[in-house]
């Protein structure tokens, strides 16, 4: 083992120091973790196949990598961002302001707007209605079809939790300069409205079929 080992260490735990991971009384352990976290991050996720000798595209798995990633994070940085607010944290708070900014919207309006599997979204709403924060109503036209609305509950929670909706917003938009989230934004919305058509029209499609158009 020579000094160049011993130098590489205190380059990498200098780094862990400047990191966000870096608590006042990190241990050896949280380092390894660290460590193990970036060597993940720097991983392609086409190692894997290249060891077994299948054919991939590296930039479209490195995508879905980090799409699913920062998916993970956002849920966590939401539940932290929206700790005061309980009855809000999971996707609950989505349907919340979809409903304070398009009004008496159906069931599976609401649910399709959020892009979500009806049985996902129907638990959603349960859960609105049942704390009181939505009200539904048979539609005038099919009364087989509920339209819900925002009660004073859940006017008063929009109300409440914006200013933390916010703050979690910007935690999670990162370090990123103005010009980059534009740039960001534009490029997630492209991406959504893609697979947004395809989950409004094609939900039983299979994808081999659908990566064709």
């Amino acid at each position: 083992m020579n000094t160049d080992f011993f130098i590489d260490l205190l380059h990498q735990v200098k780094d862990f120091e400047n990191s966000e991971a870096c608590k006042p009384h990190s241990t050896v352990e949280d380092f390894r973790l660290w460590l193990n976290d970036r060597k993940y991050r720097e991983e392609s996720p086409t190692k894997l196949f290249k060891n077994e000798q299948h054919e991939v595209s590296f930039t479209e798995n490195e995508i879905c990598k980090q799409v699913l990633l920062l998916g993970r994070y956002s849920k966590q940085a939401i539940r932290r961002g929206l700790k005061d607010f309980p009855e809000l944290a999971n996707e609950e708070f989505t349907y919340l302001y979809r409903l304070k900014d398009e009004p008496n919207l159906t069931k599976m309006q609401l649910i399709e707007r959020n892009g979500h599997e009806k049985q996902t979204g129907t638990q959603i709403i349960k859960r609105l209605l049942e704390c009181g924060m939505v009200a539904e109503k048979n539609d005038e036209k099919d009364k087989r079809s509920k339209r819900l609305n925002l009660t004073q509950k859940g006017e008063k929670a929009f109300h409440q939790s914006v200013e933390k909706v916010n703050i979690t917003s910007k935690f999670l938009s990162g370090q990123l300069a103005e010009e980059e989230k534009n740039m960001l934004l534009d490029l997630l919305k492209k991406l959504n409205e893609f697979h947004g058509h395809f989950y409004r029209e094609n939900k039983t499609s299979d994808l081999e079929k659908l990566i064709q158009y």
